[in-house]
């Protein structure tokens, strides 16, 4: 009996044991987040040039002020091999959404492969090709792809959440700090240093531009604005605000115009749109700033003249109250023909997925152009740069619906504006580095960021007289990614050259 007892006693301290140690073993902390890249060699020509480089594709590991780990970033690396690093200029660049991931410049103009795509139509459904790009900028610079956070491989660690990132100054605080971690562990603080941001971007490149200088005191030889969108309060015309009507009301043109939508088309495309310009301006903005003012006839007047502008009839526009938002018109332009336009390029067309309903479903430039990208990316992704883990690789994240858009202007004090516009931290930045350059790469086609709201951003601009001939513009046949045009992407490359060799 006393044996009995014993064993079972011994049996209990056992299980008891072996309980508490594996609620000790529970507490373990998780392994630390660890940064992992890739290295490899390649060499490419361009223009008849060898040019020898190293890639470097993988993650970096940012910490927060305490030194604990906070995020991962993703990003791909491109650096000449055999120069001095303190001459040779270094851009980065990335894409918007906000949510975005940066495979669309990646692979669609910028990097040393380039998906082919087929221009304004829907490709076979694969294989898709990718070839060696010759408009690639690494002729002139060392590149750095970068994905946000939530996007790509990028994304929070240690007790940070991505939502901790997912704002206008969240935003432009992280891709501002991997600027800076980056330039000081590779040895780059001398290079002249670019920074190149496609839509969102831009609001992400106007803001980081000025926090670089003011927080980090880095100088930034250029900055590069591609389709960009910056003011909040212009960029959509979904309300009642007049403004951004009388802004996108020349895109509706120039989309009609391509379609073949309008009655006695004119043959030069620029006229057309020197005449839509000066009509939104001297007659359609004026009527839409009386309001219930405006008689009668003045509004019928003013209805069959936007429907000779943009092929929509003028009842549309009288039943909408001479206020039609962009998304509207791309469904209804080709409504009879059971065709919805494109938002990121309205020379791109569909079929509609819903013949009746009064906005667009779906984009049928993206449809069109994304799948090849993509399957390019991740393929040259995988094999050429050797990257092991891309299962969660993230082309659009779960972002927009949860993003934070109050932004801390530099000329607000310590209030956040609700609605974002850093073409004040653009003009900031450019006062504060009077040296800095500007060139705005603007399609007519793009419905998501319309050529005349990018004009009206920069007349508007607060900056002296003295510094507007430090921003250049250039204008291409194509939309929102100009680059997917075999015309436009030589020209894109062309005009991003000439800026870099500026002195």
């Amino acid at each position: 009996m006393q044996k009995l007892v014993i064993l079972m006693l011994a049996t209990v301290f056992s299980i008891g044991t072996l309980q508490a140690k594996e609620k000790e073993e529970s507490k373990t902390p998780p392994p630390k987040p660890e940064a992992k890249v890739s290295v490899t060699d390649h060499s490419m020509r361009i223009d008849g040039t060898k040019i020898d480089y190293v890639a470097t594709a993988g993650t970096m590991l940012m910490k927060n002020d305490k030194g604990e780990p906070k995020a991962l970033f993703g990003f791909t690396a491109y650096v000449k091999k055999d120069t001095d690093l303190r001459t040779r200029p270094i851009m980065f660049a990335y894409n918007g959404g906000p949510g975005s991931a940066s495979l669309w410049l990646h692979m669609g103009i910028l990097g040393p492969q380039r998906t082919v795509v087929v221009d304004t139509d829907f490709s076979d459904n694969g294989p898709f090709k990718r070839v060696t790009n010759e408009y690639s900028i690494l002729d002139k610079a060392d590149l750095v792809m970068i994905d946000p956070v939530g996007t790509g491989l990028s994304h929070a660690v240690g007790d940070a959440k991505n939502e901790d990132f997912w704002g206008t100054d969240q935003d432009i605080e992280s891709v501002a700090s991997f600027i800076k971690q980056y330039i000081t562990e590779n040895h780059r603080w001398q290079s002249p240093k670019y920074i190149l941001g496609e839509s969102y971007g831009g609001m992400r490149t106007a803001g980081v531009s000025q926090y670089l200088v003011s927080n980090y005191m880095i100088s930034l030889k250029g900055i590069i604005l591609v389709s960009p969108f910056l003011q909040f309060v212009t960029g959509f015309d979904f309300g009642q605000a007049d403004l951004p009507h009388v802004l996108f009301m020349p895109s509706f043109a120039t989309a009609a115009w391509y379609h073949n939508a309008i009655a006695d088309k004119p043959a030069d495309l620029q006229t057309f749109i020197s005449q839509a310009e000066k009509f939104a301006v001297e007659e359609y903005a004026p009527a839409l700033m009386k309001g219930a003012r405006l008689t009668i006839d003045e509004k019928q007047a003013i209805a069959d003249k936007l429907a000779a502008f943009t092929g929509v009839s003028a009842s549309y526009w009288l039943l909408s109250d001479l206020r039609v938002d962009h998304q509207a018109f791309l469904k209804e332009l080709l409504k009879s023909k059971h065709m919805t336009v494109g938002r990121i390029d309205s020379r791109f067309k569909g079929y509609s997925l819903d013949p009746v309903a009064d906005h667009m479903r779906y984009d049928p430039m993206t449809s069109a152009v994304g799948p090849q990208i993509l399957s390019t990316f991740m393929d040259y992704y995988t094999t050429d740069l050797g990257v092991k883990d891309v299962s969660d690789y993230k082309v659009f994240g779960d972002v927009f619906s949860k993003w934070d858009f109050s932004h801390k202007q530099p000329n607000g004090g310590f209030m956040k504006m609700p609605f974002p516009d850093t073409g004040v931290d653009l003009a900031y930045a450019m006062i504060q580095s009077p040296k800095m350059k500007v060139l705005v790469q603007q399609g007519y086609f793009d419905m998501a960021t319309p050529f005349f709201t990018t004009q009206y951003m920069l007349d508007h601009l607060k900056i002296p007289d003295a510094l507007r001939g430090n921003i250049s513009t250039a204008y291409y046949m194509a939309g929102h990614m100009m680059y997917v045009n075999p015309p436009s992407m030589a020209k894109f490359k062309q005009d991003l050259a000439a800026f870099i060799d500026q002195k």
